[in-house]
């Protein structure tokens, strides 16, 4: 093992990207700052599939760079790390989040009242779709806590643009499930569940005091009600975001695997049914 101060020598900085500034548009008309990581091996003409992150919180702001909290610097080099295997990945800080103004931080109608910022994550994946160096029809979306949140609403309202999903203990329902004329419910991924087709890995501890470990069960029943393809990864005695390095580790080669199959190589899910077998 390597320490003290070889260890930044010894640290691969020239397998990484330099991160890009994009701006999007919402379909409202907001504006987005992103960060765009393209595959350093990217030819001329080669259309390459993509992935859409998005951060927690929702008060959080990705940077062009190592984050100063645990688990973004840790999604940040995740980020990096799917650039290297080769995807072109857009890091979307939606509003809701910091470093942009008071009326950003508190735009109207987020969360379980309209969830706008949604708006700004379809900005980036139909961004990306439009990309000449992208194949519009192999874009995925990955997230943790409200991260999954978003990725859940992704692949519930928009399984045409993000053909598969990783999401990392997130929120499922806003309000009662039993009042599904409300506006919470209808602004939660739950809300959409009927449009869900694309395939998603889900992972979350059972001791989450973050995110409910309810609403992972809520939304794997409804998925097996539906035949939707599910991969499912419950880490007994866990929390929110795990303390252990291993499992970082285990979670991020089993999400790698998954996007891989259901991304990079667009294959077609098996067949499962109302009980949730293959």
């Amino acid at each position: 093992m390597i320490d003290g101060p070889d260890r930044l020598a010894a640290f691969p900085i020239d397998a990484e990207v330099v991160p890009q500034l994009v701006m999007t548009k919402a379909a409202d008309g907001v504006e987005v700052h992103n960060q765009l990581f393209v595959p350093k091996d990217l030819r001329p003409g080669e259309k390459r599939p993509a992935i859409v992150f998005v951060h927690g919180g929702p008060v959080r702001q990705m940077l062009l760079g190592y984050h100063y909290m645990h688990f973004y610097h840790i999604a940040y080099a995740v980020n990096q790390w799917l650039a290297s295997r080769g995807y072109v990945v857009m890091s979307v800080n939606y509003r809701s989040g910091i470093g942009y103004g008071k009326s950003f931080r508190t735009a109207p109608n987020t969360g379980g009242r309209g969830n706008a910022e949604y708006q700004d994550v379809v900005a980036g994946g139909t961004y990306l779709q439009s990309r000449p160096d992208v194949d519009p029809n192999r874009v995925g979306i990955w997230g943790l806590s409200y991260g999954g949140l978003l990725t859940a609403e992704a692949l519930a309202r928009n399984s045409d643009i993000f053909v598969a999903g990783v999401d990392l203990a997130g929120v499922h329902i806003y309000g009662n499930a039993q009042d599904t004329t409300s506006l919470a419910f209808r602004s939660s991924a739950v809300g959409a569940i009927n449009g869900w087709k694309s395939p998603v890995f889900l992972e979350q501890g059972d001791d989450d005091r973050n995110v409910d470990f309810a609403q992972m069960v809520g939304l794997v029943d409804l998925l097996r009600a539906r035949g939707v393809y599910y991969e499912l990864t419950v880490i007994p005695d866990d929390v929110h975001e795990s303390l252990i390095h291993s499992r970082w580790i285990d979670i991020f080669s089993r999400s790698s695997d998954f996007l891989h199959r259901f991304v990079w190589e667009r294959q077609t899910p098996p067949m499962m049914t109302t009980n949730g077998s293959k």
